[in-house]
């Protein structure tokens, strides 16, 4: 009976430990899943802007202008003139304030991005496979959305640094300060509309474009995974097609987010719209900067997509270890 009583335990103990034992385990596998798309994000969007930032601010100061005459060499010129009067770094001023915004929204995205696909693939039955194209457009848009709801001050606080001499505002905060307190809260979410309406098929059809492209490579190479160049091509046609449908909304979302210290007064999406095609034209007013964003997006868009997916791979091969490498 002594016996008998000593192993009880013991049998009791094997049976519940394996059970008790998984449930962390799963719950630390989705952790780890989480942080690495977030850190993954971070440094892919990081990268993507820093690389890319001189003609992102020529572009935003494009956008907040209302001159015609605006154009491919004038853009080069303004970047060649800002050299010479301000010095090489002015071509990157505003870029700490991007990077505040770029490294939570990019990383949020790619996140969310993930999330999505994993909620979708369940409700629509595609565990472990490739979403059909709805819910792939879906799960970018709804990934681009959440980004910008969550980081747009930030935003408006860049546009702000890169239309404005540098005596003007002396850090992010600053710029904040004087928001706040010369023009109002609710200026820190001026433009916010048509970034949402831009957002949804701009995130929407980078992602659908990217994850198709991914796909049908694929399928037709016969390799799980593509190349880095590969990737870079495959992330520059995204960032052509999307930036191209959601274009019209970013100037409207620059003229209004500028319109404070530039001397105009925007209310609406469709007042801005109409004073932009009155004043300088359909064509040379909402597309303005356009052909230079050809040459802008593809390449951040590009860098952004392979170095999230690379970024992912590694630190996925680090976690599992060289034991468990196939």
């Amino acid at each position: 009976m002594g016996n008998g009583v000593r192993e009880s335990p013991v049998e009791f103990q094997r049976d519940v430990e394996p059970v008790t034992a998984r449930i962390p385990a799963e719950d630390n596998q989705e952790k780890k899943k989480v942080l690495n798309s977030l850190m993954s994000g971070a440094l892919a969007g990081a990268v993507a802007k820093t690389a890319v930032a001189p003609l992102d601010r020529t572009k935003i100061m494009f956008q907040g202008s209302s001159r015609a005459d605006l154009s491919p060499q004038e853009a080069y010129r303004l970047i060649y003139h800002t050299y010479l009067n301000e010095g090489f770094w002015s071509l990157w001023r505003g870029n700490s304030a991007t990077m505040v915004r770029v490294i939570p929204y990019a990383a949020i995205q790619f996140c969310a991005h993930e999330e999505y696909k994993q909620i979708l693939g369940n409700y629509y039955g595609f565990q472990g496979k490739a979403l059909t194209p709805f819910p792939r457009f879906i799960a970018g848009s709804l990934a681009g959305t959440t980004a910008a709801m969550v980081t747009y001050p930030l935003d408006m606080v860049r546009a702000r640094m890169a239309v404005t001499p540098k005596e003007m505002y002396s850090s992010i905060v600053h710029v904040f300060i004087r928001i706040s307190r010369e023009e109002g809260l609710k200026t820190l979410y001026r433009g916010f509309t048509p970034t949402i309406l831009g957002v949804i098929p701009y995130a929407g059809l980078s992602f659908f474009t990217y994850e198709t492209l991914k796909k049908v490579h694929a399928e037709h190479s016969g390799k799980a995974q593509p190349s880095p160049p590969e990737r870079l091509l495959f992330g520059a046609c995204a960032g052509l097609i999307g930036q191209s449908a959601s274009y019209p909304l970013d100037v409207v979302r620059r003229r209004m987010q500028t319109a404070g210290v530039l001397g105009h007064t925007y209310s609406s999406i469709l007042l801005t719209m109409q004073e932009i095609v009155r004043e300088e034209g359909l064509v040379r007013g909402l597309y303005k900067g356009l052909s230079m964003n050809w040459v802008k997006g593809p390449i951040a868009v590009g860098i952004s997509f392979t170095t999230f997916d690379l970024t992912q791979i590694l630190l996925r091969k680090l976690q599992q270890g060289p034991g468990l490498e196939r």
